[in-house]
């Protein structure tokens, strides 16, 4: 199977590092102790986290792109990016339809890893110029979005497992990610409610058993209907579009052939 990206340890290693500080970014309050001062900036936080992040994504960004993102793949990914960021729109704010996620999983599949989180990071920004959903909360959506496009290029056997088995595969995935998205998006603004606004808030002042319980409520409380809306969406999806947009995007892929060099022969005169 031809990829658009292949990572090499250059890259790898960026992803890797841009990838531990998002890791940060998202669950502090789990690392953090009761005793730190962090707790006494949660208002600036997601200020410095955004900033921090818009500027590792574009780091890792750069960094595949130099390993062999090619015109071509530039091209596949403009498509891609565009294509998902009009489909976001479709069915918000009703129940989670968000039949964007489906085409990232089969992008990340067929595009492979560095492709895919390229791809999220794109998709998520573009979809938040068209929708107006600029704000500190973007660069969580486009890290998060690029690690779930990415995890879908990272499943096992890309060359062995095709037709029924692997848009099952993949439609568990699907589901799955649906929810790890949500969750993560929940733990980057659930420490900005306030402890006074609900007694289900973060509180810097309460250990990690307490805030993970109020945190699992939160959760349970605010956001379960959605997540289980776009998981069964992109389940849905992925098994009805899933096996026809695989071939397309294979075939695409193979006549783009991303990975072949070009040459110019010498005209004779």
């Amino acid at each position: 199977m031809t990829r658009a990206v292949r990572l090499g340890p250059r890259s790898l290693l960026t992803l890797a590092l841009v990838s531990a500080v998002g890791v940060v970014a998202f669950g502090w309050p789990f690392l953090a102790p009761p005793t730190s001062r962090v707790g006494t900036h949660t208002q600036d936080a997601p200020w410095l986290f955004a900033g921090l992040l818009v500027l590792l994504v574009a780091v890792v960004a750069a960094a595949i792109a130099e390993s062999g993102l090619g015109p071509k793949a530039v091209a596949m990914l403009g498509v891609l990016a565009a294509t998902g960021a009009a489909l976001r729109p479709i069915g918000a704010g009703t129940a989670g339809i968000e039949p964007m996620f489906f085409l990232m999983v089969l992008s990340g599949r067929v595009l492979g890893p560095g492709f895919g989180f390229v791809l999220g990071n794109v998709t998520m920004f573009a979809s938040a110029l068209l929708t107006g959903g600029v704000g500190p909360w973007m660069p969580f959506q486009m890290l998060a979005m690029g690690w779930f496009t990415m995890g879908a290029g990272l499943l096992p056997g890309p060359e062995r497992t095709r037709g029924r088995a692997e848009v099952r595969l993949l439609a568990a995935y699907g589901f799955l990610a649906a929810f790890a998205y949500g969750t993560a998006m929940n733990m980057a603004g659930w420490p900005f409610m306030g402890a006074l606004a609900s007694n289900i808030a973060f509180d810097p002042h309460t250990g990690v058993p307490a805030n993970l319980a109020r945190f699992v409520t939160y959760c349970l409380a605010t956001s379960l209907g959605w997540d289980l809306g776009r998981a069964l969406v992109t389940v849905v999806l992925t098994l009805t579009l899933g096996p026809a947009l695989l071939r397309a995007l294979r075939r695409a892929t193979r006549r783009a052939a991303f990975e072949a060099q070009v040459t110019f022969e010498a005209s004779e005169r």
